[in-house]
């Protein structure tokens, strides 16, 4: 079942301490502002929810992960502010996520763009199916993948984010990503790849939840200053929106 919600669906489930966050567009599960800023909020609960020892995040549908930004509110947008504020939606979200206590398992079941591929990189152990190809699009569009960069470098290296970012049109397919370490199983059939999901959350939530998230800290160290870098990323992405190439190319690719 997918939601025909204009802004989108965003639900929550915690059971035998494994929270699953699904998330949904009918536009190929992409996400305006409101819905970004749910998930962010859902992030910030959890990790102070003591029951809850691991998280799971999944989008619905069997097609797409994640489409990225909602391109109805990137042809909105009109200043500077809106831009800024629009961009920064993603960093709160990656920021939720590397401040979030409980480790992160990404559930990766199809094509994956843009700001997807910096919320599965913000995950701290993702699995995906065969079907899980990766593109980062923006330079097509006039922008780039600043405020998803530091999250991208940090999983795959600095290489294999520009293989990415400069090659706009070409998507990886799910063995590249899982070669470079953005993934780390991948199944055929997304039947397979929840079996394993369950299996794998369920070890994680028998361990000494304070031993993981000690381990969870350790893994983010050096990452403090991205409350303040990803907002700064976001302003440079929204400048670049306003411009005439960008305003253009979304008009166009609109149509």
């Amino acid at each position: 079942m997918t939601t025909t919600r204009t802004n989108g669906s965003l639900y929550t489930h915690t059971e035998n301490h494994i929270a699953t966050i699904e998330f949904g567009h009918p536009s190929s599960n992409s996400f305006p502002s409101e819905l970004l800023e749910r998930l962010t909020k859902a992030f910030d609960t959890l990790s102070n929810d003591a029951s809850v020892h691991v998280i799971i995040l999944k989008s619905e549908g069997e097609r797409a992960f994640c489409a990225g930004a909602s391109f109805d509110e990137l042809i909105a947008i009109t200043n500077l502010e809106e831009g800024k504020q629009f961009f920064s939606g993603f960093a709160n979200v990656i920021n939720a996520m590397r401040r979030c206590k409980q480790p992160i398992i990404g559930r990766i079941q199809g094509k994956t763009v843009g700001g997807g591929v910096g919320l599965a990189a913000a995950c701290d152990y993702c699995m995906a199916t065969e079907a899980a190809a990766i593109k980062l699009s923006e330079l097509t569009i006039g922008i780039g993948p600043f405020v998803i960069e530091p999250a991208v470098s940090r999983k795959i290296g600095l290489a294999a984010f520009e293989a990415l970012a400069w090659d706009a049109s070409q998507w990886k397919n799910a063995y590249w990503a899982k070669e470079r370490g953005l993934f780390t199983r991948v199944f055929e059939t997304i039947g397979e790849l929840d079996k394993e999901i369950q299996l794998f959350a369920e070890k994680l939530a028998s361990y000494n939840p304070q031993a993981t998230q000690q381990m969870k800290k350790v893994t983010w160290v050096g990452t403090d200053h991205w409350s303040d870098l990803l907002i700064e990323r976001a302003a440079v992405s929204g400048e670049l929106v306003l411009s005439e190439f960008t305003k253009n190319a979304l008009h166009k690719f609109k149509k």
